[in-house]
């Protein structure tokens, strides 16, 4: 691995424990000012305490939001966008490139691809074009690899697994899936998959154990940590949210200890 890339990796990837806690944060795009993300150096400051490793943002935001203030934290440009008001939003269009992102400070850079989806071969396409530039200037690369489309199951360990590997075998150095539902499933989902795994949150959960059992069982299947987005920075707490996570992906702790950290026993 070239050092510039190696650098990067570890403003994102605990040294120590080789896991991640990511927040992702760049939801503005596709769903506007939302319940969380209207003060971003508040909310980014509040998961940089609970210990997170890096947040996501797209790159007009950088400048709102991120470092010059409280704890550092690593930064991940997303260079993928769609709105939800697209007929298809499952469609993903570049909104950045990997030479804006270096220019903005960026420790690694982020798309989004949808296997499954009516345009699939075009995203497929940038994809592998990214992934070349980010080879070229040293730049980690998070892949956010969801199987969606018409009759798709998003969770279905086939289909995890698939979009998984593709993103490994395109150049991605870390990917970003949905959590298959159990230890087992997903434990194939990583054992295919040669690159760190990282599970997504997805929707807003109904409680903090219900995020806390997915996170734990992630791990034990082998998974180097989690990107979670909205049951993080939609939380009661989101920095005791942050932490509670924390200590399951880089003190391997249960989740009796994590509600524990929340106050809640």
């Amino acid at each position: 691995m070239w050092v510039g890339k190696r650098i990067r990796i570890e403003r994102i990837i605990n040294r120590e424990t080789g896991n991640t806690v990511i927040v992702p944060m760049d939801h503005g795009v596709s769903m506007g000012p939302i319940e969380g993300l209207r003060d971003m150096p508040k909310i980014i400051n509040a998961v940089a305490e609970g210990g997170a490793n890096a947040v996501v943002l797209h790159k007009g935001m950088v400048v709102h939001g991120h470092r010059g203030y409280g704890k550092d934290i690593g930064l991940i440009v997303h260079l993928s966008g769609s709105t939800s008001l697209s007929p298809d939003p499952n469609e993903k269009v570049l909104v950045c490139s990997v030479e804006e992102a270096i220019r903005l400070g960026a420790d690694a850079v982020s798309v989004h691809i949808n296997i499954g989806s009516k345009t699939e071969a075009e995203q497929l396409k940038k994809l592998g074009m990214i992934s070349k530039i980010c080879v070229e200037w040293g730049m980690p690369l998070l892949a956010m690899m969801y199987p969606r489309g018409e009759g798709i199951n998003q969770f279905d360990e086939k289909a995890v697994a698939l979009v998984s590997r593709v993103g490994a075998e395109l150049g991605a150095d870390i990917v970003k899936t949905n959590f298959t539902g159990s230890v087992e499933s997903f434990r194939r989902v990583v054992e295919g998959c040669p690159v760190p795994i990282v599970v997504a949150g997805g929707p807003k959960m109904n409680s903090v154990e219900e995020v806390l059992n997915m996170v734990r069982m992630a791990m034990d299947a082998g998974a180097r940590g989690v990107a979670i987005g909205r049951n993080v920075f939609q939380a009661e707490n989101p920095t005791l949210m942050t932490k509670a996570i924390a200590t399951i992906v880089h003190e391997n702790a249960s989740v009796k200890e994590a509600l524990e950290v929340l106050g809640k026993t």
